[in-house]
């Protein structure tokens, strides 16, 4: 059962949060509340409290007794958090990412998955503005169910209603099913660039900043498999999560001894490196100095081609690839696949803007053997990663390890 915190904003549609509440403790979830001044223009939160038996979290000035920051503890104390209902103000301090109060600073602090359920009138719900705030939130990995068609307290019918109870708890039912999809797997994900080097001064690199890669390995943990993490060089902080085991390489040969050994018992491979594909062929151990003409001329061979060593010797193994291109994406991205005998191929044009390396974003085409090419929307990686390792819980569905399993609790 899940630790569950309730935020409850302003809208009239507050006193049947009450139920929800008391719905997601039938269930067997532990559950806290925090609400905004104007849902206690609505519900008090005496009664909140009194259900729950802890204060409910609406100030943002406030300490605890044992000196904890409510709204921060509240935050780190939840495995998931449900708006309910969620005002359009809300929504948009959310999306602006604004933290004015004890909710709004609560979510923006949590790392737990966010749900919510707006309710409102129709007009606000259908403006430009509140849509434009969606579709951002979305983009950032929030989860939303659809406000209902019917009365609402103006006393006219439309799009804005919050859903029934029965419909709330069985989507959050829903989720906490689907959000342990990846339990008992093992995944290794790659991330970051190589480097291999000229001299003990110099190396051949790329742009790779480990975003993407890191933030998959974040999104596997979350959905309950164990991740091994192999990294090169990387310009964002390593996860700090019981769920992954980081081990740093440098060059394309470490990479692939360290990919190798990790791939056996493994349920899937994500190769979200950047792998450099030329080395020297003589690595010099002195500094190269400039010569008279300030040329440098270097003889370059092969590295080895990671993604097809794996995908010739997956079995019944996942294999995932990335492919960065700057021109005929899908073309070559199915090139690649055919090739590599892998079974997805992320690509992306990495001259997009907000796309690639060392963008927040990406826009992404997910190409597999068996199904037409997936363009997704240009989202945070965040988001993509999330997408992508649910399209992963898919495919293990039908895949068994032939090597051993360890579970992940």
């Amino acid at each position: 059962m899940a630790r569950i915190a309730v935020y409850l904003t302003g809208s009239i549609a507050a006193y049947k949060a009450v139920s929800v509440v008391r719905e997601l403790q039938r269930a067997g979830h532990e559950v806290r509340v925090a609400q905004t001044k104007a849902a206690e223009q609505f519900v008090g939160p005496a009664t909140l409290a009194s259900l729950t038996h802890h204060p409910v979290v609406d100030d943002l000035w406030e300490m605890s007794e044992e000196g904890q920051i409510p709204h921060v503890h509240l935050a780190d104390w939840s495995d998931l958090a449900l708006v309910v209902p969620a005002s359009a103000d809300v929504i948009a301090k959310m999306a602006a990412g604004l933290a004015d109060d004890a909710v709004t600073s609560a979510l923006l602090a949590t790392q737990a998955p966010r749900l919510v359920v707006p309710a409102m009138n129709s007009h606000m719900w259908q403006n430009p503005a509140t849509q434009r705030n969606v579709t951002q939130l979305l983009a950032d990995g929030v989860h939303f169910l659809e406000p209902a068609d019917g009365m609402l307290a103006e006393g006219y019918t439309g799009m804005g209603r919050m859903p029934e109870v029965s419909t709330i708890i069985a989507w959050v039912a829903e989720f906490l099913t689907t959000g342990n999809a990846l339990a008992g797997k093992r995944l290794v994900v790659t991330a970051g660039g190589t480097r291999e080097p000229l001299d003990p001064v110099r190396f051949i690199g790329n742009r790779s900043s480990g975003k993407m890669g890191i933030a998959i390995a974040k999104a596997a943990a979350n959905q309950g498999a164990q991740v091994e993490l192999i990294v090169g060089s990387v310009s964002v902080d390593l996860p700090n999560d019981a769920g992954i085991t980081v081990r740093q390489v440098e060059t394309t040969e470490e990479l692939l001894a360290a990919v190798d050994q990790a791939f056996e018992g493994a349920d899937a491979l994500v190769m979200a490196a950047a792998v450099a594909d030329f080395r020297m062929e003589a690595v010099s151990d002195q500094k190269i100095k400039k010569d008279a003409h300030g040329e440098l001329i270097l003889k370059l061979v092969k590295t080895p081609d990671i993604l097809k060593t794996m995908g010739q010797k997956k079995g019944h193994r996942l294999v995932v690839g990335f492919a960065a291109e700057t021109t005929a994406l899908v073309e070559n991205g199915m090139a690649e696949l055919k090739k590599k005998n892998a079974d997805l191929i992320v690509a992306n044009d990495v001259t997009k803007v907000g796309s690639g390396f060392g963008a927040d974003t990406n826009q992404v085409t997910i190409l597999a053997v068996d199904q037409a090419p997936q363009t997704w929307p240009k989202l945070s990686k965040a988001a993509v990663a999330k997408r992508l390792v649910a399209l992963i819980g898919q495919r293990l569905g039908g895949k068994t390890n032939g090597g051993t399993r360890s579970s992940h609790s």
